[in-house]
């Protein structure tokens, strides 16, 4: 098998117009279509059926991260308008920044940076009947973001600041402004733990009633949390993968919700979108660096360390408990570790047996992770979503890849 360094993003190239990227969802999150290919058969399904397609002993985990309103607009005396894209806390836990009642700072994209060469902006808002003035002031430049100092009065917490003052940030490719139904539709229902800048999309299609389906054919179900970055956006633009420098995010898991994914990993664990599996193959490669004494680091998964750990793979439960007994020595409640992992076509899957997904961009790693899962079976299955009418990307059709 090839290298997967070796790969070249062009050979994971499809047309994908723009008439068939979903602008907007639809009005019922559950009868969306969707695309099933189980053992190589693909077929055409809705999603409300989709508690009856999954094997009996199926495991489902979702990806409980909740999308901020990460755009913020200032305009200055001059008239120019600048966009602040809040990304992650500078050198702080998301969980004390939101918490802040004065000052945070954070890592940004800025629009209209030119305009902004120095100095402080400012905006006036109303938030509860309380007057509040919040003020930025941008920092240095840091590894293509900048760092920038947020101020405020009220006494409000920068969660309530940023919910009411920012602005839902759509992926670039939907081409439209976010309105006031964004700010329902691009969260799942069990959205939860403030911090990403993008929606785990595959579970944008779930319902209660789909839960209440799930709970009565006795199909478990278990959350965890990886907030997604900007850069899942972010295009391959070198000719190999082995060149790309893959985004990292953050995962936070309770001793709980380890403790359960711990006892059924015997089971059929699918994952719910991309983001989950990421999470869950690097938790894995935790509990094998843990095996193999690197404590130090062992919560921190690099691009391509899970491939050089090859070598080293022990059991899935044992990988678990490894990390469990690490959390449980530590005093820890909450696991927090974090993942550049990148998942390719060679890549030996330890957790996950299938996967929930939307359609995803042409030559994206995203695509590739699909492909590490079912092979070279997603150019027929992306074939027969573009012959059928299948609606792409975040706000579009679902599909059920059991390989």
């Amino acid at each position: 098998m090839q290298p997967p360094k070796d790969i070249a993003i062009e050979d994971f190239n499809y047309p994908l117009p723009d008439d068939r990227i979903a602008k907007f969802p639809l009005a019922n999150r559950d009868e969306s279509k969707l695309l099933t290919c189980i053992g190589g058969e693909i077929s055409e399904n809705t999603f409300k059926n989709l508690p009856d397609l999954l094997p009996s002993d199926t495991m489902l985990i979702f990806n409980n991260t909740k999308v901020i309103h990460a755009r913020l607009f200032f305009s200055k005396d001059t008239g120019a308008l600048i966009e602040i894209f809040c990304l992650e806390p500078y050198q702080s836990a998301l969980s004390s920044t939101f918490e802040q009642r004065s000052h945070c700072s954070w890592l940004c994209f800025v629009g209209n940076n030119k305009k902004w060469k120095s100095g402080v902006i400012s905006r006036e808002l109303t938030i509860d009947d309380k007057q509040v003035t919040l003020t930025a002031t941008r920092r240095e430049a840091y590894t293509n973001a900048w760092v920038v100092d947020f101020d405020w009065t009220g006494g409000i917490s920068f969660a309530e600041i940023i919910e009411h003052a920012g602005v839902i940030p759509l992926p670039p490719y939907l081409h439209r402004d976010a309105q006031d139904s964004d700010n329902e539709r691009y969260q799942t229902i069990y959205a939860h733990f403030q911090g990403s800048v993008a929606a785990p999309t595959a579970g944008l299609h779930f319902t209660e009633n789909i839960f209440k389906q799930l709970n009565a054919r006795g199909i478990a179900t278990e959350f965890i949390t990886l907030h997604v970055g900007a850069g899942t956006f972010k295009p391959v633009s070198t000719d190999t993968i082995g060149e790309h420098i893959m985004h990292v995010e953050k995962i936070a898991i309770s001793r709980k919700n380890l403790e359960n994914i711990r006892d059924n990993c015997h089971k059929f664990i699918i994952p719910v979108g991309t983001t989950t599996v990421r999470t869950l193959e690097s938790v894995y490669w935790f509990g094998v660096k843990l095996q193999m004494n690197h404590d130090e680091d062992a919560m921190h998964l690099a691009q391509w360390e899970s491939y050089s750990l090859e070598s080293h793979a022990i059991d899935t439960r044992q990988a678990f408990d490894n990390v469990l007994d690490f959390m449980q020595r530590h005093q820890l409640e909450v696991l927090e570790g974090d993942t550049q992992m990148i998942i390719a076509p060679g890549y030996k899957f330890h957790v996950i047996k299938g996967i929930i997904t939307n359609f995803h961009q042409p030559q994206s790693t995203l695509l590739l992770l699909v492909s590490a899962i079912i092979g070279q079976c997603w150019r027929d299955c992306y074939q027969y979503a573009l012959d059928h009418k299948f609606r792409f990307l975040s706000y579009g059709d679902s599909c059920l890849f059991i390989p």
